[in-house]
């Protein structure tokens, strides 16, 4: 009946003009996420590899076992030295290498909180004043794990087993504090059915990053995430006890070699190998030691500091350097004169650093000067006794980073990399620029820059 076709093609016509519209809001839809998404991206899985107190020498010098290291060199890009924070200790430089930004500028200025009583280190991300790279992931939809690294805790990481410590307590293998703040709560469970974790400890140094090898492998495998941070301690703890090149430190750096040589099988037996970039760089070098320096000796003597709780100057001791602040801001260049005059065998002992020289590497604004420990010293908070004093040979940090002993190492392998080369001038803040245009991340770095001739065109 010709009505009835009239009706037919009526109501086909609605159909029609009803899935034109969806398909048109659908397209709309998605060309309202490409800018969130990495669809553009050159690699779709980044795993970032910090060595705390990795050296250069790790995998440039022969005299040092890492096969995996210098295979990774040879195949990508590397740098000969990388310039850390000022100070240069581990909490403010990882939060540079995922910011991009100086210490002053993402607010994390040395590894505890300098005016809390209870000693509290930054170990929470709500402590951090600019975007990080967990940030920009998270807006652009992508998942993300971390595994013991610094101030994450309660950070937007999708499995996230983070650094945890009770205050006042140096003990880094309590389960029962990390356990509270590990996302997602089952992730503790799922480790511990998987045979990675048992108790209440992870034993340090052979066995701390063993099982943190194995933590990242496991959430490798399960949940194959975008981006992927690893903090692996050893090393620092041996170089600290024993010297830069000790036995100790050569056992430690093997050991962590080997847990790269795991990783990258892990990438392989999931399949992600050919997309995935995997970057292995540092917080900071080492300098051997074996004397300390207390300045704030000095301070009680010109009768400005009495103990802790009261003081007009103090120095706060941070490894290799010690920060001053004052109270009394007169006090300001009666100390710099008392520094400059002090007898030749203790003036020798370290380097004045300015607020200019501070300010160029975005250090704590606040303080009115540093000093920095020339080799063979470290500084200590000690207000009573020598200023001088022997101590038991071993390794520090924290100096002014501008030497070659303090720089740390970088390397990089793996999908958007470009062709084997070496990667001059580079700083820690420039490896969060590098995550963000790997994954073609919406993010903005503060102090941070894209080193040339890094990745592929």
């Amino acid at each position: 009946m010709p009505g009835l076709n009239f009706i037919n093609s009526f109501d086909n016509l609605l159909r029609i003009s009803f899935l034109l519209a969806t398909m048109k809001n659908i397209l709309i839809f998605i060309l309202f996420l490409l800018p969130f998404s990495n669809i553009n991206a050159q690699s779709k899985h980044v795993v970032l590899v910090s060595i705390d107190g990795f050296r250069p020498e790790f995998y440039l010098n022969e005299g040092w076992s890492t096969p995996n290291l210098k295979m990774l060199m040879n195949k990508g890009v590397y740098s000969k030295g990388v310039n850390s924070v000022f100070p240069s200790v581990t909490y403010p430089s990882h939060t540079t290498l995922v910011t991009g930004a100086y210490p002053k500028n993402h607010g994390i200025l040395y590894n505890a909180q300098r005016d809390s009583p209870s000693g509290h280190w930054y170990f929470e991300e709500e402590l951090i004043t600019t975007e990080t790279l967990w940030d920009a992931a998270k807006k652009a939809g992508l998942k993300t794990g971390a595994v013991m690294w610094p101030v994450t805790v309660g950070a937007p990481i999708d499995y996230n087993f983070p650094v945890r410590r009770a205050d006042n307590d140096e003990t880094l293998d309590q389960l029962s504090v990390t356990t509270p703040v590990v996302t997602p709560l089952t992730l503790i469970s799922d480790l511990k059915k998987a045979g990675i974790i048992s108790g209440d400890k992870i034993q340090f140094l052979d066995k701390i990053d063993e099982t943190t090898g194995n933590m990242s492998s496991y959430i490798l495998k399960k949940y194959k995430p975008n981006l992927l941070a690893i903090h692996f301690l050893g090393a620092d703890h041996a170089q600290h006890a024993s010297g830069r090149d000790s036995k100790e430190a050569h056992h430690e750096v093997e050991l962590i070699d080997l847990e790269i040589g795991k990783l990258l099988k892990t990438l392989s037996e999931i399949g992600i190998a050919d997309s995935t970039t995997l970057i292995i760089t540092g917080d900071h070098g080492f300098v051997d030691n074996s004397k300390s320096l207390s300045p704030n000796v000095w301070l009680s003597k010109m009768g400005v500091l009495t103990d802790n709780k009261n003081w007009q100057a103090k120095f706060a001791a941070t490894g290799g350097s010690a920060f001053l602040y004052l109270k009394d801001k007169s006090l300001g260049n009666k100390i710099l004169i008392m520094l400059e005059n002090l007898p030749a065998e203790e003036r020798k002992l370290f380097r004045i650093i300015n607020r200019e020289q501070m300010d160029k590497v975005g250090a704590d604004p606040e303080a009115f000067l540093a000093l920095t420990m020339n080799e063979g010293i470290v500084s200590n908070g000690a207000y009573k006794g020598m200023a001088v004093n022997e101590k038991k040979p071993g390794g520090a940090h924290g100096h002014f980073p501008d030497f070659s002993q303090i720089q740390t190492g970088f390397i990089a392998s793996g999908a958007g990399i470009g062709p084997h080369d070496e990667i001059k001038n580079m700083g820690i803040k420039d490896v969060a620029p590098i995550i963000s245009r790997l994954l073609s991340l919406n993010f903005v770095s503060i102090d941070g820059v894209l080193p040339p001739h890094i990745l592929k065109p």
